[in-house]
């Protein structure tokens, strides 16, 4: 790496100065439940762990993100408890498992893509991995870990030491049933499934033969089969939010740990704070939840939520309020009107590394992105550095941030034409942009796919586009901006 590192790991409770095990950074993240829309709390986790990899990144690792799609009937507790996501989401919208894993995952990679948040390298799906998840019981099995009762197959944690290690769970308590247990056949509260047969519900629209019988399998099974298929028994990063540390990551440790024999299985465990609203958790539980639908609905750019979320330390929580998104929607229009416009002239490399350093170190720092955007406002702001220095800066800064902080100020000579297909206004903006043909229309046609919700077709266009060097935004005021990719 160019530069030090230091993260927060939630195992030691420490700021770590970062050292990968090999060549290449393992990191997975937990991915969504496609059973509803992303909430802003969820996203704002996805932005927390896409400005992790773009430092790292940027940091000089080569680096390798993994994330899981759960596509599969799980409850909603992470105890194995309550109401199966995707049955419920099946019977709310008159549709099957399949269906609606699929809509919602569509969705998910269309909030994520205009948050700029960087496509994992791979997304595995948790209903494709399911002779995986089978072999890992097989291993914990074989390991002496675990017991059937009931036809369902359990974890013990007695018998793995290091279960309380994560969260600091006092085993005691948990032993004693600390926390509410609905199932007789654990022979300690705290025990968790690795497959099941038979639970409450019934018959499950998913499930898969087994060595146990036909079932399907416990939540956190999904994550420590499909992380080691593609990073390996060891790899560098695990990242959640802090809701998964008690019980999703602590039994995923568990697990995995008692598979392998290997300790550790993670290196570095990283964590986000809760987004709140009204004092409380941003949940889909309670119903009325913030989507990023909802900030597009508002006229409100959705990158500038992403700015809104750089407000507060990932480790922070951070407080929900329309007057905050909104006015971070003004700043982010001031910051790119900023930006000195290309074609300013040759800025030297030593100034502009001088420039950023602190922005730099403000990230090396735990992804202190609050004091990294002080910089980025400083810099900007200052009339006595010479316009291509911050020019060169907002390059930089453009690397980790992805604002869109180029695209306020188009190069001098770029064409600008304003072309309205059907209904839909189409600006193009670029040198050699305006006369390229198809470009307005393909941009429409994606607009319009986006209104009538096909995402599948939207996407598609939005990809056609990317390989024609073409950046496609969507403005609040229902126009589409092509600008030349060589502009941004």
């Amino acid at each position: 790496m160019g530069r030090d590192f230091h993260l927060y790991s939630t195992l030691s409770r420490t700021k770590e100065l970062f050292r990968p095990i090999g060549d290449t950074v393992g990191m997975y993240c937990c991915g969504p439940t496609v059973y509803n829309y992303a909430h802003v709390g969820n996203l704002r986790s996805y932005i927390s762990e896409d400005l992790l990899r773009r430092t790292l990144e940027a940091f000089g690792c080569r680096l390798k993100h993994v994330m899981n799609i759960t596509d599969v009937g799980h409850l909603v507790s992470d105890a194995d408890e309550g109401e199966d996501k995707m049955a419920k989401g099946a019977r709310r919208e008159g549709k099957t498992v399949w269906e609606i894993a699929r809509f919602y995952e569509e969705a998910f990679f269309r909030d994520t893509g205009d948050l700029h948040i960087a496509r994992p390298h791979v997304v595995c799906r948790a209903t494709e991995h399911i002779p995986e998840m089978i072999e890992l019981v097989r291993r914990i099995e074989a390991n002496g870990f675990t017991y059937t009762a009931d036809g369902n197959v359990y974890f013990s944690i007695e018998r793995f030491p290091r279960y309380a290690d994560l969260a600091r769970h006092n085993m005691d308590q948990l032993r004693a049933g600390a926390r509410v247990d609905v199932d007789g056949a654990k022979r300690n509260p705290a025990d968790f499934v690795l497959w099941f047969t038979r639970s409450k519900f019934g018959d499950q629209d998913m499930q898969w033969d087994s060595p146990w019988g036909r079932g399907f399998p416990g939540w956190a099974l999904e994550c420590s089969a499909m992380s080691m298929k593609y990073l390996g028994e060891q790899f560098d990063i695990h990242c959640g939010g802090i809701d998964h540390i008690p019980t999703h990551h602590t039994n995923e440790i568990a697990q995995t740990e008692s598979a392998t024999g290997r300790h550790p299985w993670v290196k570095y465990w990283v964590h986000n704070e809760f987004l709140v609203i009204n004092k409380g958790k941003m949940a889909k539980s309670g119903g009325g939840f913030v989507t990023l639908d909802s900030v597009r609905q508002r006229g409100i750019e959705p990158l500038a939520y992403r700015l809104f979320c750089f407000s507060a330390h990932y480790r922070s929580q951070l407080a929900f309020a329309w007057e905050s998104v909104q006015a971070s929607a003004a700043s982010l229009r001031s910051l790119r009107g900023l930006v000195p416009p290309a074609g300013t002239g040759t800025a030297d490399p030593a100034a502009v590394e001088r420039a950023v350093a602190p922005f730099w170190d403000a990230l090396g720092d735990d992804l202190n992105v609050p004091r990294a955007m002080a910089v980025v406002w400083d810099v900007l702001r200052d009339s006595g550095v010479a316009a291509p220095v911050r020019r060169g800066c907002a390059e930089q800064f453009e690397r980790v941030l992805a604002l869109d902080l180029l695209a306020g100020r188009p190069a001098a000579d770029a064409g600008v034409q304003e072309v309205r297909v059907g209904d839909v206004l189409v600006r193009l903006v670029g040198a050699g942009l305006t006369t390229q043909s198809g470009i307005a229309e393909k941009a429409a046609a994606r607009a319009a796919a986006r209104k009538a919700r096909d995402f599948a077709a939207a996407d598609r266009l939005r990809d056609e586009l990317t390989r024609a060097g073409v950046v496609v935004r969507d403005m609040a005021d229902g126009s589409v901006e092509c600008t030349a990719a060589a502009n941004r």
